[in-house]
């Protein structure tokens, strides 16, 4: 057998096998955050919307039963507008922080943020499009829960579309913090854990007066994500509207959700490369 030098091939081989040589892929540009964000929030739309409608209704029963039960205790006035705000807000935290928790905490422990992390969508969608779409169902809820105590109470209903803005920044807030929860905890029996006793603290911490809570407590209550969007909608019952007040309770709501959805993402990362 005879081997011929490379240089004394024809120059139309070499180029004829140059050409046969498959060329090296490129990579597509890089997945935006709004279009993969939109992605994510209608595919978790739609998956959560048959297994989470039930609970909502779990959570608009709750909230409308523990107002029944303080309107034999509470007979209006500022008590009753705390009451009220309280019970709406509650039903956006059953969903979106307890909920979310546990999603995340089971998605953590059965291997399913590798699917995520397969995806070319930003960190930063994968949590937002979940917390926006479990958020999205505390909106039925919440609004009936706000009129019916508004009703049981004698409380006027002129300012309820105060809800448009609660409700998101609330459930930002909320969201950010289930979701942290969820992707921080070990195993998905403590996120459960987790979930619940947020759940339980904005119902103690958010529904309850703050007139008639010690000094500690109120320091606690004020570490809660909820309690602003609480003493923001509160605030509008009253006769004269401090609408200042009002705005500057939503933005501190919107800062604390702002910086609690930037904790969920950078759990998020942290909980896809393990």
């Amino acid at each position: 057998m005879s081997v011929v030098p490379a240089d004394a091939l024809p120059g139309g081989v070499l180029a004829a096998e140059e050409q046969a040589a498959p060329a090296a892929a490129e990579l597509g540009p890089r997945a935006r955050l709004w279009p993969s964000l939109a992605a994510v929030y209608r595919a978790q739309l739609s998956r959560a919307r048959v297994a989470r409608i039930p609970l909502l209704f779990v959570a608009t029963f709750q909230s409308v039963g523990i107002m029944i039960l303080m309107r034999g205790v509470v007979d209006g006035g500022e008590e009753a507008q705390a009451v009220v705000a309280g019970s709406a807000v509650l039903v956006v935290a059953f969903v979106a922080l307890n909920l979310l928790a546990q999603y995340f905490g089971q998605l953590r422990g059965s291997g399913g943020l590798d699917h995520y992390a397969t995806l070319p969508v930003p960190p930063a969608a994968v949590v937002l499009g979940a917390a926006g779409a479990y958020a999205s169902f505390t909106v039925p809820g919440t609004v009936v829960t706000a009129v019916f105590g508004c009703v049981l109470f004698g409380l006027p209903l002129t300012h309820l579309w105060v809800l448009i803005a609660v409700i998101p920044l609330a459930g930002a807030a909320l969201a950010g913090l289930g979701a942290a929860l969820g992707l921080l905890a070990p195993r998905p029996e403590l996120a459960t854990l987790l979930g619940q006793l947020g759940m339980s603290a904005a119902l103690l911490l958010g529904v309850l007066p703050a007139d008639r809570m010690p000094e500690a407590v109120r320091f606690a209550r004020d570490l809660l994500p909820s309690t602003y969007g609480v003493e923001a909608f509160a605030r509008t019952f009253g006769e004269r509207v401090d609408w200042a007040l009002v705005l500057a309770d939503l933005a501190v709501c919107g800062a604390v959700g702002v910086v609690s959805l930037a904790v969920a993402t950078w759990a998020y990362r942290r909980a896809a490369v393990r």
